[in-house]
C-alpha cells in the first residue's frame, strides 16, 4: 500500500432516526445511520474520510442533505435504483439503549472508490438488504485484492433481516472479505445464542479477517485475532443514550488501523487501540444521539 494513501472510504447508508423516548410523546427526527456517523467521527478525528452514499428525494432525503452538508465530510451520492431515504425508528429505553425498526431500500449502482483509500469500511444495512448488500460485498473482494484494508462493521439488525441463519451466512460471508470485523456483544448474542462473546468472535475470526474486535457495553471491548485475546475495561460515564457509541468506536479503529498501515496484532498496541475505541464510544454515550468526539476532546481524555 503506497505511504500516499491515508483516506478512509465509507460504503452504507445514511438513513432519518426518528428518536421515540420512552414516556414520550413526540418523536425527534436526527438524521444518521451507522456507515454515514462512522464517517462523521472519522471526521472529527481528522482523517480523511469519503462516504458512498445514496439517499431520496423525499423529506427525509432533504433532512439528510441538510446534514451532510455540514458536517465537512466528502459526501458522494451514488446513482440508486430507489427514490426513498431509509428511515428508522428508534424506542429509546430509560436506560438510553435503543432497539430498531427500519423502512429500508438500499440499491446503489456505482461505488467508485477514491485512488488514495487506505482503508474501505461498510456494515450495517448495507450489507444485509438487497440487492445493494451483494454489491458491496463484491467491492469488498475487489478492494482487499488490490491492497487495501477493508473493515466492517455488523451493527445487526434482525428487522430487516429475522431469518437468523440467513442472518449469519450473510455475515460469514462478509468475514470473508474484510481484514476487520466488528461487532457488539448484542450482535453475537443474537447470531450465537448462549455463546460467550470472544468464542462467537473466533467463529467469525475463523472465516477469514485477521481481528474481530466486539463491543461490550459497559464492560468494555474485546479483540481476537490468531493468537491473542486482547480485553479493556469502559470508563465510567453518565449515559445519556447509547446512539452512535458503537459508530464511534468503529471510528476510532478505523483511524487507528488507517495509521498503522493495517489492523494491529501485537497485544500491547490492540490493547491501547482498544482502550481508545472504548473512551471515543463512552465520550458519545454522555451526549444526545450520535455526536462522537473530536481528536481534540479524546487527546484531553
Amino acid at each position: 500500500m503506497s505511504e500516499s494513501r491515508t483516506r478512509v472510504t465509507v460504503v452504507g447508508e445514511v438513513l432519518v432516526d426518528l428518536l421515540w423516548r420512552s414516556g414520550a410523546t413526540e418523536l425527534r427526527a436526527v438524521p444518521g445511520g451507522s456507515p454515514a456517523n462512522v464517517a462523521v467521527g472519522l471526521h472529527r478525528l481528522e482523517r480523511p474520510a469519503t462516504l458512498l452514499t445514496a439517499w431520496g428525494d423525499d423529506p427525509p432525503g432533504a433532512l439528510v442533505a441538510a446534514h451532510l452538508g455540514h458536517i465537512g465530510v466528502d459526501v458522494r451520492r451514488v446513482p440508486s435504483g430507489t427514490d426513498r431515504t431509509v428511515v428508522a425508528l428508534a424506542y429509546l429505553g430509560a436506560d438510553g439503549g435503543a432497539t430498531y425498526d427500519f423502512l429500508a431500500d438500499w440499491d446503489p449502482r456505482e461505488l467508485p472508490v477514491p485512488e488514495d483509500t487506505a482503508v474501505l469500511h461498510t456494515g450495517s444495512l448495507a450489507v444485509v438488504v438487497e440487492p445493494g448488500a451483494a454489491r458491496v460485498r463484491d467491492l469488498c473482494r475487489a478492494q482487499r485484492q488490490r491492497g487495501v484494508t477493508v473493515a466492517a462493521d455488523l451493527n445487526v439488525r434482525p428487522a430487516v433481516q429475522p431469518d437468523r441463519d440467513a442472518y449469519r451466512a450473510a455475515c460469514r460471508a462478509l468475514a470473508s472479505s474484510v481484514d476487520v470485523l466488528k461487532a457488539s456483544d448484542e450482535d453475537l448474542a443474537w447470531l450465537y445464542p448462549g455463546t460467550p462473546p470472544a468464542d462467537a468472535a473466533r467463529r467469525l475470526l475463523d472465516a477469514g479477517p485477521r481481528l474481530v474486535a466486539v463491543t461490550l457495553g459497559a464492560r468494555g471491548a474485546l479483540a481476537v485475532t490468531a493468537a491473542h485475546e486482547v480485553r479493556v475495561a469502559a470508563p465510567e460515564v453518565t449515559v445519556v443514550d447509547t446512539v452512535g457509541a458503537g459508530d464511534a468506536f468503529q471510528a476510532a479503529l478505523l483511524d487507528a488501523v488507517a495509521g498503522q498501515g493495517g489492523p494491529p496484532t501485537d497485544p500491547g498496541v490492540l490493547s491501547a487501540v482498544l482502550a481508545h475505541c472504548a473512551t471515543a464510544a463512552s465520550v458519545t454515550c454522555t451526549r444526545p444521539g450520535a455526536d462522537p468526539p473530536t481528536r481534540a476532546e479524546l487527546a484531553a481524555l
